[in-house]
């Protein structure tokens, strides 16, 4: 009997999915320490093994993880934190010196992709109106899931890189305010009374944020600098308050999170060991958290569900990578930058995950968006996910290796020499 109740015991604590929270938390933390190995030894970016990984153990692969409320937690946390460290170690001054680079590629970023996805939906696959708007608004965002690839490189003070930050925050600020304009459309409330609110509650986040944080973090600092845990306890809590007064503000929490970033770019770089910490638990716990979770949202078996669903899968990837690539392609033009720092932009800019969720699960329950969009999406997430990381990858080990090459003298300077 008593080995009956073990054997019962473990048999439930085994059934699938997974429902100990120390057994999911082991499971998780398991392909966290495995992934980079496995993935580096087919010198493979670590990020496409944490996708993959959650497209193997989620409600689509072996269903040994579904999605709960704990993993969309952390799920949440390791995004608004991929966002947050994109605005903290951002080169302001580089920034403000490259800023009108940053509004052409946004520019690009944001329009190229729309003109390609609008024909799309609407002509070649036949959608109406509102759902081909709303489909293309998709194309232009971008997440920057390759950004730990760039500071593993020491990347981040690159030109390409700042124009690319500074890009996708545009892009996505526009995409992310473009959706309640959307839907107010289609609810018929595109009135005064809606554009008056919008720019009020803007203006509100934005005083918080840039008039009343910078101030506050920086007394705090002063204050508490020998703590080993306060300083990062206080910058968690403003990524999350932030994030928060930006829903609150009409906009996503993504980009409440960049601008934490922002507001706390100068007092956190003045303190190397804070900014270690933050680097430390987010490349360690959250951000492989939210890789993984984007990975559990893949079901590869919607190509196997009619000609249909692959038809759309297919053009709505293909279409989004070709916006990419134009857009980066034509910021190198304009601007005169190397090969391997397009490849860098375009790296940075064609993961779609954060936002494009955002935008296709509101247009879905609002029933604009049908099921073969919202699985090709699902596709195309994958797919972008794992181009941009091979991208960043091959552009920053390039980059990289022409910093370590010794300067070519001419005759002259040899002679001098």
């Amino acid at each position: 009997m008593h080995n009956a109740d073990i054997l019962g015991r473990l048999t439930q604590q085994f059934e699938l999915p997974f429902s100990n929270p120390v057994l999911v938390f082991s499971l998780i933390l398991l392909i966290i320490l495995l992934a980079p190995i496995i993935m580096g030894k087919f010198r493979f970016p670590g990020i496409v093994g944490f996708i993959l990984a959650g497209i193997a153990v989620g409600p689509h692969g072996l269903n040994l993880l579904k999605k709960n409320s704990a993993i969309d937690l952390f799920s949440t946390i390791g995004l608004l934190y991929i966002m947050f460290i994109a605005g903290v170690e951002l080169d302001l001054n580089e920034f403000k010196q490259k800023k009108h680079r940053s509004l052409v590629f946004g520019f690009f970023t944001f329009c190229i992709p729309i003109l390609i996805g609008f024909p799309i939906c609407y002509y070649l696959l036949g959608y109406p109106l509102i759902t081909s708007a709303l489909t293309a608004s998709m194309f232009a965002t971008h997440t920057l899931v390759a950004y730990p690839i760039v500071s593993k490189y020491g990347m981040a003070k690159n030109e390409a890189v700042a124009i690319s930050v500074g890009g996708t925050i545009l892009t996505d600020t526009a995409v992310l305010i473009l959706l309640p304009v959307i839907m107010g459309a289609k609810n018929g409330g595109l009135g005064f009374s809606f554009w008056l609110q919008l720019m009020i509650s803007l203006s509100i986040f934005a005083f918080i944020m840039f008039v009343l944080i910078p101030p506050l973090a920086r007394w705090f600092f002063n204050r508490y600098r020998d703590s080993k845990t306060l300083p990062y306890v206080f910058v968690l809590f403003i990524v999350f308050l932030s994030a928060f007064l930006s829903q609150l503000a009409g906009v996503e929490p993504i980009i409440g999170a960049f601008v934490a970033g922002l507001a706390l770019n100068k007092a956190v770089q003045q303190s190397q060991p804070l900014m270690h910490r933050i680097d430390f638990v987010g490349n360690a716990i959250f951000i492989p958290f939210f890789l993984i979770s984007v990975g559990m949202l893949v079901d590869l078996r919607v190509l196997t569900r009619g000609p249909q669903a692959t038809i759309v899968a297919l053009s709505l990837t293909l279409g989004a990578l070709l916006g990419k690539w134009l857009a980066a392609l034509s910021t190198q033009k304009i601007f005169k930058y190397s090969a391997t720092q397009r490849t860098l932009i375009f790296g940075l800019s064609s993961a779609h995950a954060a936002a494009t969720l955002a935008i296709i699960l509101v247009g879905f329950k609002a029933q604009i968006i049908d099921d073969n969009i919202l699985n090709g999406t699902i596709i195309l997430i994958l797919v972008t996910c794992v181009v941009a990381s091979f991208a960043t990858e091959h552009a920053g080990k390039k980059l990289v290796k022409r910093l370590e090459e010794p300067p070519v003298l001419t005759e002259e300077e040899s002679s001098i020499g």
